[in-house]
């Protein structure tokens, strides 16, 4: 696999489209966190959505490994997919904490995948639960809204 500038826009591009889906399920999960860790998390809205993935791919380090996990995460199966689970997991976890934006936030990100993989069931490859919770989980952490952030 080449990952070129022009796959890394070709990615950009696709994320984006994701983003009104993503949107969706960013608020769903906040409110799940929120009832879990008893405290409201601020719910998100398109147009922050569409910014923070802009602002992932405007840091051309970030953007390379982004499209790198995404474009894996797309394309990787395997059948009956309990056998090698480990490593679309692997790679959604990560996904999550590059967009996130490293530790402190990778961390939280990483933790968010998990929640957000136990009920996200994509049809298609094995890998494409773990990359729209991966998405979902790297996003929601990058976003503003959770007030612990506030202090």
């Amino acid at each position: 696999m080449e990952i070129t500038e022009e796959r890394v826009k070709e990615v950009h591009r696709w994320v984006t489209a994701q983003g009104p889906d993503l949107s969706a399920t960013i608020n769903e999960v906040r409110v799940d966190l929120g009832a879990s860790f008893e405290g409201r998390i601020e719910p998100v809205d398109e147009r922050m959505v569409a910014t923070a993935i802009d602002t992932v791919f405007q840091d051309r380090a970030t953007a390379v490994n982004v499209a790198g996990y995404i474009l894996i995460l797309r394309e990787i199966d395997i059948p009956q997919d309990y056998p090698g689970f480990v490593v679309d997991e692997v790679l959604g976890r990560r996904l999550a904490a590059t967009i996130a934006g490293g530790d402190p936030l990778g961390l939280l990100a990483e933790a968010t995948f998990h929640i957000v993989d136990r009920g996200t069931h994509t049809p298609g490859t094995a890998g494409l639960d773990d990359l729209r919770a991966g998405l979902v989980a790297g996003l929601q952490t990058r976003l503003p809204g959770w007030p612990w952030r506030d202090l």
